[in-house]
């Protein structure tokens, strides 16, 4: 069977800077029904595992630090007997919910970087802005890329935060990102996906509006 996306919503809550917000995290599963890789498997480790069932899973992609996106990587990995890649620019923000003396990721994720799994090349696409190591992940051959909180339906992800910066992130959408087909699904952190065709009309308004 060939690769597939699948998809996964879990709940719990994100915190930051002194506050604490109640969330919906999209998890993303792709791969066949041999072997997959889990792309941010946010809140509930159980659940992720059971979605996996007893494929082969290659590794735990975590498109950013943000405690909402792995608080859960570390229990989930364990579950399914996978390393865990981070953008090592984010290392602080996994100390933060590990602990600066704990074990870091498995792996640390580099522009560039390739993950095969089912025939599928994702390619690691490092988009700054919403946090400093904040990573996208393409795949062409499934006409898709996975931003994490760096595009949204409707505009970038959120900047007005620690280790966030506004005109990083729309340099990483309009350099990076934009720089896809039209056709491209993009498979996002929280809520709808959409295209990168629907979102590329709107990046000056964006940019008039600020953060």
């Amino acid at each position: 069977m060939s690769a597939r996306i699948e998809r996964l919503v879990t709940s719990g809550t994100f915190s930051l800077d002194g506050g604490t917000w109640e969330v919906d995290n999209n998890v993303w599963i792709v791969g066949d029904d041999d072997e997959i890789v889990v792309i941010d498997p946010a809140h509930d480790a159980a659940a992720v595992a059971e979605a996996v069932g007893d494929r082969r899973v290659v590794a735990v992609l975590l498109t950013h630090g943000h405690d909402d996106h792995i608080r859960a990587a570390a229990e989930t990995a364990s579950l399914l007997g996978a390393p865990i890649s981070l953008n090592p620019a984010d290392r602080m923000l996994w100390d933060a919910v590990y602990g600066d003396d704990g074990e870091g990721p498995d792996a640390e994720l580099t522009d560039g970087d390739e993950i095969e799994v089912a025939g599928v090349v994702l390619t690691a696409l490092h988009t700054p802005g919403h946090s400093p190591g904040s990573t996208s992940f393409s795949a062409p051959a499934l006409g898709a890329v996975f931003t994490g909180d760096t595009l949204f339906q409707g505009g970038p992800g959120a900047t007005g935060r620690s280790f966030s910066d506004f005109p990083t992130i729309i340099e990483s959408i309009r350099e990076r990102l934009f720089a896809l087909p039209d056709e491209t699904v993009v498979h996002t952190g929280h809520g709808d996906s959409t295209t990168i065709g629907a979102e590329r009309p709107h990046l000056q308004e964006w940019i008039d509006r600020g953060h």
